[in-house]
């Protein structure tokens, strides 16, 4: 069989991205042949498959016609013809394309009758800040069902006016030409929260198939050695509720949390360490590479995920399970669905809650080291390449097949 890859950026920039090249690996290894469609970036990192680039853009653009490139590019919709007619796909496999990609992809993919399946990462199909929180970081379900005026009187992306109008109009614009509803044959959802949600806000159950994302295990078969300290690595800031997590750990004493990341509230954090006096038990770490990541989780007592927004699949949950570490993590989103309370860790719903359950794993490492344990053995049954080969190869085959049968144009 061969795939068209889709994702609007061709470099390692998050779990889409990981997703992006780790399917294409997992596809390859099974003998199909894979292609890439992106977005030009001097980051870009080079592949021995075809692959087929559109011009770099963004919301930032200073031109406001160029701005609505992000809901339809004629260029782009070129770039995608070409690429179809010179790989002819049998599926075209859609991540991250909203904006940079824009809409104007799909119609050469539906006019040669091409199944179509799309991996929703995050929830921009009903929120156009992506993300569901407002500006205060509280959950916010105003958008639900194409309410995207409240984006705009929120100025929820980006707290820019003008982009939370551009925000909007791509939602609706979206919602116009049924791109989610109609055009895109099979959405999968790496969570049941992210089925849930995607099903209040519209689309057919049928539609929609949950597959929790995947992960080679076998890179991740390390030595842990507990060195006894939490350990946290993600994006800084709010949603990611890394304040949760440093004030819990003011209030245990002689136990120390390592933070890995750069993010936008970095200074804000480096401040509440400092006037805490905190420096001996709270440490920043900055950027580290992936095998720097997988040294600290292997030396660690527990790793934090303490998420504010509604986390899909999050792969640092996924890593941390295949490196035998326990984890504590927030009971919203996709988090509980990966996280098994008091088995491989502990799901808290609240900052009391996340401050005991952390004292008691730093002071017992019995605990953790069963809890470990256990992780490893759920990562190997639940979240292996080879369970998620099989899933997503029926979801090819069914839809290939249902597209045989009913040839079906779809005009815009």
């Amino acid at each position: 069989m061969k795939i068209l890859l889709v994702n609007k950026f061709h470099y390692l920039k998050g779990g889409s991205e990981k997703y992006y090249f780790d399917l294409a690996k997992l596809l390859q290894e099974h003998g199909h042949e894979v292609a890439f469609f992106s977005m030009q970036d001097e980051k870009n990192i080079k592949t021995n498959c075809k692959e087929y680039f559109v011009e770099n853009s963004d919301m930032n653009s200073k031109n406001p016609l160029k701005a609505f490139d992000i809901i339809y590019s004629r260029k782009n919709k070129k770039v995608m013809e070409k690429a179809l007619d010179d790989f002819k796909p049998n599926i075209v496999h859609l991540n991250n394309f909203q904006r940079q990609l824009s809409a104007s992809i799909i119609k050469p993919i539906k006019k040669r009758n091409i199944p179509i399946v799309f991996t929703a990462h995050d929830l921009q199909a009903i929120c156009p800040a992506i993300v569901m929180l407002d500006n205060e970081k509280n959950i916010c379900e105003k958008c639900l069902k194409g309410k995207y005026v409240n984006c705009i009187k929120g100025k929820c992306v980006k707290n820019s006016g003008l982009k939370s109008i551009l925000g909007a109009v791509e939602g609706k614009y979206y919602r116009w030409k049924k791109i989610y509803s109609r055009k895109i044959d099979k959405i999968i959802a790496p969570s049941e929260y992210f089925k849930s949600m995607l099903i209040k806000d519209g689309i057919s159950t049928e539609k929609i198939e949950m597959i929790h994302n995947f992960i080679d295990t076998d890179i991740y078969n390390l030595k842990v050695e507990d060195e006894g300290y939490a350990f946290f690595y993600g994006r800084l800031s709010k949603e990611k509720g890394i304040f949760n997590l440093i004030k819990a750990m003011k209030k245990i004493n002689n136990k120390k949390l390592l933070i890995a990341g750069d993010g936008p509230d970095k200074d804000e954090i480096e401040e509440f360490i400092k006037e805490n006096n905190l420096q001996g038990r709270i440490r920043l770490l900055g950027y580290l590479n992936s095998n720097q990541i997988k040294e600290y989780v292997s030396k660690s007592r527990v790793v934090i995920v303490p998420s504010i927004c509604r986390e899909n699949c999050p792969y640092s949950i996924l890593e941390t399970l295949a490196m035998g570490r326990p984890i504590i993590g927030s009971n919203l989103g996709g988090i509980p669905e990966l996280v098994i309370n008091n088995e491989c860790g502990y799901i808290y719903d609240n900052a009391k809650e996340l401050t005991e359950k952390l004292e008691k794993i730093l002071n017992d490492e019995s605990i953790a080291k069963k809890m470990g344990e256990n992780s490893r053995k759920i990562a190997i049954e639940k979240f292996s390449k080879d369970a998620y080969y099989t899933k997503i190869i029926n979801v090819y085959e069914n839809i290939k097949n249902k597209e045989g049968k009913n040839k079906k144009f779809y005009e815009e």
